[in-house]
């Protein structure tokens, strides 16, 4: 007898399905990388939330709804994605290949 595994809390965006509805103002993005990769570069708009603090303090650092969590490849954010559905959220995404598929996509970046 198999097991299913149990469905992820969170949902899973491409690059594309990002930009639309950031452009349409519908997610707000949390960037959960550490400083030195925010600043090398980042999607616009997005709030630099290490997942160290949002381990460390998910009471303070998970505050809002309709959010997408972005890193490198995907891992790190679909742990904060993970925590924010613990933490009561509704709407929790993760970008699906981070911030390298963003890039390979060629969607706009900021430094």
């Amino acid at each position: 007898m198999s097991q299913q595994a149990p469905a992820e809390p969170f949902g899973r965006l491409t690059p594309q399905a990002v930009n639309e509805r950031i452009t349409s103002g519908e997610l707000k993005i949390v960037d959960v990388r550490e400083p030195w990769e925010y600043a090398r570069d980042h999607i616009p708009a997005a709030t630099l939330t290490p997942l160290g603090q949002i381990i460390a303090r998910p009471q303070e650092t998970i505050t809002a709804d309709n959010v997408v969590f972005v890193c490198e490849v995907g891992q790190r954010s679909a742990v904060a994605a993970e925590l924010a559905a613990a933490a009561g959220m509704q709407h929790v995404f993760n970008l699906e290949g981070g911030m390298q598929a963003w890039r390979n996509a060629g969607l706009p970046v900021e430094s």
